[in-house]
């Protein structure tokens, strides 16, 4: 029996996800939709609070959307790729849990826009990001979508019209990543990572999540306006929580917070 193309690890309230599709983690529909399952599952299960996607290997974190399978006829450009999106992630608007993406290689077309997909970038030294849709003759959608919103207007356009490579540590230079680090520790960075994250209150990072998304695009006023309103579900649920009780009084007795995520 052939191995999974889509590897899961769970340890305590942490999920690794990795593309697993040797040699270059190429997304087919199949893989997609089991991602999109994968995905899915991570934001409803409530014991899961940080997520992780990498992909195996040490050459490519993934080649994006596999142009052998379009090729053949066997997909189409617009079909179904399954709950989420591409990859499972793209599409996902309503996942309040935070993803760190792992760039362990070669972040190609929509390998990259599942990287951008996700809330925070590590990235080993070797990797590069790069959109060659102009050169196959499609549109890098999610990348058009987003990639303006992490780094420079003129950068972005840039890279979407030329295709042109961007190494690890310029990507850091702009603030498309967060970390640069040697391979052999990417994981072990990207874990540390998420362990910080999961030990903080988890109604407040659905919070940061749905407010950042609802209020990227308002006006600071429109955003009080959206607060006052009540139009942040997260950010109520939040402040009526026994957690919103416990932080402060944790703080006052000079111990460890117990977060019930409630």
């Amino acid at each position: 029996m052939s191995e999974s193309n889509v590897l899961v690890r769970q340890e305590d309230s942490i999920l690794e996800v990795t593309v697993n599709r040797p040699k270059a983690n190429a997304i087919d529909t199949a893989t997609s939709k089991e991602l999109g399952e994968v995905f899915c599952n991570f934001r409803d299960d409530d014991e899961l609070r940080v997520a992780i996607v990498t992909g195996s290997g040490d050459k490519f974190f993934s080649a994006g959307w596999d142009l052998k399978e379009a090729a053949s006829g066997e997909a189409e450009l617009d079909g179904d790729y399954g709950p989420g999106g591409f990859a499972g992630l793209c599409e996902l608007h309503d996942l309040n849990k935070p993803v760190i993406s792992a760039v362990n290689g070669y972040a190609i077309g929509g390998g990259f826009e599942l990287a951008l997909s996700g809330d925070l970038i590590i990235a080993a030294d070797h990797a590069q990001f790069f959109l060659p849709e102009i050169k196959v003759g499609v549109v890098a959608d999610a990348a058009t979508f987003r990639l303006t919103r992490w780094i420079p207007r003129a950068v972005a356009i840039e890279m979407l019209l030329t295709g042109r490579r961007m190494s690890a540590k310029e990507a850091l230079r702009w603030g498309l990543i967060n970390q640069v680090v040697p391979l052999e520790q990417l994981m072990d960075s990207a874990w540390e990572l998420a362990r910080t994250i999961a030990e903080g209150a988890p109604l407040v990072v659905t919070a940061v999540k749905e407010i950042l998304r609802k209020a990227e695009n308002a006006s600071v006023e429109d955003c009080y306006r959206m607060m006052h309103e009540g139009e942040f579900e997260g950010y109520e649920q939040m402040k009526a929580s026994a957690d919103a009780i416990e932080g402060p009084k944790a703080f006052a007795e000079k111990r460890e917070a117990s977060w019930k995520g409630q």
